[in-house]
């Protein structure tokens, strides 16, 4: 109803403005929709993750990181990104990343209409799946922003909205040593954890980062290796739980 929708959309301005705070138990009240956070799994296995956005400079560093690693992660790459460095998606691509949709630019999607949340998602995706030849289904807002409106387009498309359960902070110019502090402590099986490229210190942090992760018996997936496709109920916090 008018009444639900106006309430959801006051909710959300409420809730970017408090910075999300209880976003997810509000959330799971409208039928469990809440974006994917984290995974539970018996496998010791977390998933890396950057969102692809700014520059292109640290590319060929950080896929040295992940390939020394042997760590396949996933890119959330937006449209004006792949327009400006086709060569770099298609290196990611190459090296056997996955490459995820991160809307066409880098909008702040609460104050996008239904229409153009879908059009940017579209957008993003024909000009990736110009580069790679496939066409993806995992979707990440810029700045993690969602509402109602946005998990529905995601609905509607069979897309899986993903967030994150860990944040290395990458883009405050934290050294390798303060994001370790961010990630390492409360690692557990099924985290998302959140990177960014194009930043100062991603690229040199990475490799002490990711062999801290496997010293602590973890292996990488990527997020759609990660995610359970079907058969999921999320708990409040956007936990993908089996519901087998």
């Amino acid at each position: 109803s008018m009444l639900t929708f106006l309430f959801a959309g006051a909710l959300s301005v409420v809730l970017f403005l408090s910075g999300g705070e209880g976003v997810q138990s509000v959330y799971s009240s409208f039928g469990n929709q809440v974006p994917i956070y984290s995974v539970e799994t018996e496998e010791k296995a977390v998933s890396i993750t950057f969102d692809t956005a700014w520059g292109c400079e640290d590319i060929p560093a950080v896929l040295d990181a992940l390939q020394t690693a042997n760590c396949k992660a996933t890119f959330f790459i937006t449209g004006d990104w792949a327009d400006k460095f086709p060569e770099s998606v298609k290196l990611i691509f190459d090296a056997g990343h996955e490459v995820a949709n991160h809307g066409n630019a880098h909008e702040h999607f609460s104050s996008l209409s239904k229409q153009q949340m879908a059009d940017s998602i579209s957008l993003c995706d024909d000009k990736i799946r110009a580069i790679t030849g496939q066409s993806e289904i995992l979707f990440r807002a810029p700045y993690g922003e969602y509402n109602e409106i946005l998990l529905n387009v995601c609905k509607e498309t069979d897309r899986y909205i993903i967030q994150w359960s860990k944040d290395s902070l990458d883009y405050k110019g934290l050294s390798a040593e303060e994001m370790k502090k961010r990630i390492l402590p409360k690692l557990r099986n099924g985290d998302i954890i959140l990177f960014h490229t194009g930043t100062e210190q991603t690229a040199s942090a990475l490799p002490e980062i990711l062999e801290e992760i496997k010293n602590c018996g973890y292996s990488f997936k990527t997020v759609g290796e990660l995610i359970l496709k079907d058969n999921f109920k999320l708990d409040n916090e956007g936990r993908q739980f089996s519901s087998m």
